[in-house]
């Protein structure tokens, strides 16, 4: 017996698999899935050991799983869709945000009472990249072109430029959490969505990983957990809201985030591996269209 028993104690314990994932910003609401799983040990009960790391330069994370740096990365779909065009060795693993969460926002008090009122009028944005696409699209969807209003770039001010009438639209603000940051300061918007004036549907944040990794097992055990971990959320939104600001109470137990939480919940993928290769497609070619990116990208291989 004590002979068994002792044999049992010196055999090696198989260790966790671990993954490195870099998402593409701050710990917010849009990670809740990822957050869940490591709260709720959805990782570790499948084997897995999850290192989240925030990036300081949220365009890195991609080009970091590129280089071998780190194993897995939150990122988007137009982005991805941009860096296969420039040859990084990316491949989507899954879905976290399933549609889109960019939109034009504007006062819900101003005369623009549809995409058609903003002829003659400037719309701040954060970020140069896909507004030509986005913002062109709805506005031609419309009956008006991008030569009907006015860019300006503003940086991350989107919702003071906005609520201080610097500028008539803002284009890049995140419908779970610019609205529900001004109305917390008092401030109604009204929103249009991209989806609904022209622009196919698309994915907002996807995972990548890099076509050569090694670690397969891994990042199945990953999907699994995090899968198990948005039926979570779903079956129980308040009990996971309390496993998800447990995370980081100090920063993550706000009236923005608790307002964002219950925003997102129903923008989570409830199948995260599930894969829309024609939907992949028509956005790749929408892409291609409207110049985005020059030359024709198929990503459905790397899906």
């Amino acid at each position: 017996m004590f002979i068994l028993a002792a044999l049992i104690c010196t055999l090696p314990v198989e260790a966790n698999d671990k993954l490195s994932l870099m998402l593409d910003w701050f710990v917010n609401p849009n990670h809740g899935p990822i957050i869940v799983a490591q709260q709720q040990g959805y990782f570790k009960d499948a084997g897995l050991e999850v290192e989240i790391q925030e990036p300081a330069d949220p365009t890195m994370p991609p080009k970091l799983v590129a280089a071998g740096k780190v194993d897995m990365a939150v990122s988007y779909e137009p982005n991805f869709v941009m860096d296969l065009e420039a040859g990084l060795p990316l491949k989507r693993s899954a879905t976290l945000i399933a549609t889109p969460l960019n939109t034009i926002l504007v006062l819900d008090g101003s005369d623009i009472k549809k995409v058609s009122d903003l002829k003659g009028k400037t719309v701040g944005i954060a970020v140069a990249g896909t507004e030509d696409a986005m913002v062109g699209t709805m506005l031609r969807d419309s009956g008006l072109n991008l030569s009907d209003i006015k860019m300006v770039n503003v940086g991350w001010n989107l919702s003071s430029s906005l609520a201080s009438k610097k500028v008539d639209a803002v284009w890049g603000g995140l419908r779970n959490f610019e609205p529900n940051q001004m109305a917390l300061e008092g401030i109604k918007v009204r929103a249009f969505y991209p989806e609904e004036h022209g622009v196919p549907s698309y994915e907002e944040l996807v995972f990548v990983v890099n076509q050569n990794t090694k670690k397969n097992v891994a990042i199945d055990k990953f999907n699994q957990a995090l899968t198990k971990a948005t039926q979570y959320i779903v079956n129980h939104p308040e009990n996971a809201w309390q496993s998800f600001i447990s995370y980081n109470p100090k920063t993550l137990d706000t009236e923005l985030n608790q307002r964002a939480w219950q925003d997102t919940l129903t923008r989570f993928s409830l199948r995260p591996t599930a894969t829309d290769k024609q939907g992949y497609k028509a956005f790749a070619d929408f892409m291609y269209k409207n110049n985005v990116i020059k030359t024709p990208v198929d990503p459905t291989p790397y899906l």
